[in-house]
């Protein structure tokens, strides 16, 4: 396990008092340690906010945010990871009508983006197609498709955990299930996509994956119940909601796409859970922000339920949520860098990757006509 000082510990993990005010004191206490300060190859320099993009069609403007941006871009091999998950896609029967949508949208680049680590394009695109399998869950049985009742997306999560983690059944039943996986490009999505991830992730880096997506599912079941009932959820339940429903099982896929494996101690350590989940919350409420051009005004996203709870103007809410970004993401800083001075060297790697995923990430979704120009759904 990692031994830390109590002390360090204590002032590490203690939390931000006010908007970025404590975690920034807290990262500049690591970073006068050599060690924590120590520059990782693969970690982007210190965020510089880029030019605050208006939101389209939204009288909001998303300000600047303390987040990186990639560490790399590489056009060309985002484009070919790009047209093999489309073809892929096309292949699985997803996003049927909506094929030159979804190439616009240039999820192959995303994961070219947030995995500065290889430019090997079977790695990128086993990381691909399970985020696309993820965001089909939105897509296809949320927001759109044939039939979004919310009241279908308990037994359809069901099906898809059963896919995700096996289920064995009777051989006397078991063809009535698989007859079901036949039939719904969701389900086919997600075994097509874990046949993949197993050629380049080991047993245990698969069940990561495999958890973090049940934890996802139950965050849509959440979700369901809100929008059946027609209740609008407090901002401390849907951040809670966040941490069931956010980028967790794209981030997860770091180290096997990277080529190497996050020791299991060190993985499932509380402190380096810690900071993985809020890498993983704040990145979705960057998504929050980005995507709102594209929501119905009406949609529950962190903005939309601050000014509904505080009675403030949408842009105040916008500001709002951007300061609960940066505080996180100033949180998430800190302890990587104590953490990372203490650990081991795949401790390390797999912090800094989180960091570029994150990177990544911002760069694209600043980017993407999924969210600036398209016409696809934007929710994630």
């Amino acid at each position: 396990m990692l031994h830390l000082d109590e002390g360090l510990l204590g002032r590490i993990l203690s939390g931000p008092a006010g908007p970025g005010t404590t975690a920034v004191r807290l990262f500049r206490e690591a970073e006068a340690a050599p060690e924590a300060a120590a520059p990782d190859p693969l970690a982007p320099e210190a965020p510089e906010a880029p030019e605050a993009p208006k939101a389209t069609g939204s009288a909001v403007t998303v300000p600047p945010l303390y987040c990186p941006e990639a560490v790399r871009d590489d056009p060309a091999l985002g484009r070919v990871v790009n047209d093999r998950l489309v073809a892929w896609a096309d292949e699985m029967g997803l996003f049927q009508g909506r094929l030159e949508r979804l190439r616009s949208h240039d999820f192959g680049r995303l994961f070219m983006l947030a995995h500065p680590d290889t430019d090997d394009p079977d790695r990128l695109l086993a990381a691909a197609r399970c985020g696309l399998a993820e965001w089909a869950v939105d897509d296809h049985w949320v927001d759109e498709g044939e039939d979004t009742r919310p009241e279908l997306i308990g037994n359809r999560v069901a099906l898809a955990h059963a896919v995700v983690d096996p289920v064995r059944l009777p051989p006397r039943y078991y063809g009535q299930f698989e007859q079901v996986v036949a039939a719904e490009p969701v389900l086919k999505a997600f075994r097509s996509a874990l046949t993949l991830l197993s050629t380049i992730a080991n047993p245990t880096q698969v069940a990561r994956l495999r958890h973090e997506l049940a934890i996802m599912f139950v965050g849509y079941g959440q979700e369901a119940e809100w929008r059946m009932s027609g209740r609008t959820p407090a901002v401390w339940e849907y951040l809670l909601h966040r941490y069931e429903n956010a980028f967790f099982p794209c981030m997860v896929l770091v180290d096997p796409v990277g080529g190497y494996e996050l020791p299991a101690h060190e993985f499932a350590d509380h402190r380096v859970r810690r900071t993985y989940l809020y890498a993983g919350v704040a990145n979705v409420l960057l998504n929050d922000l980005y995507s709102m051009a594209k929501e119905d005004p009406t949609d529950t996203n962190l903005p939309n339920l601050i000014a509904a709870e505080d009675g403030c103007t949408l842009q105040e809410a916008v500001d709002q949520a951007a300061l609960i970004h940066d505080e996180l993401m100033h949180t998430i800083e800190a302890e990587s860098a104590a953490l990372s001075a203490l650990g081991s060297p795949e401790l390390k790697r797999f912090l800094a990757g989180v960091w570029a995923w994150m990177g990544g990430s911002h760069t694209w979704h600043r980017t993407s006509a999924r969210y600036h120009g398209g016409d696809g759904a934007a929710a994630a």
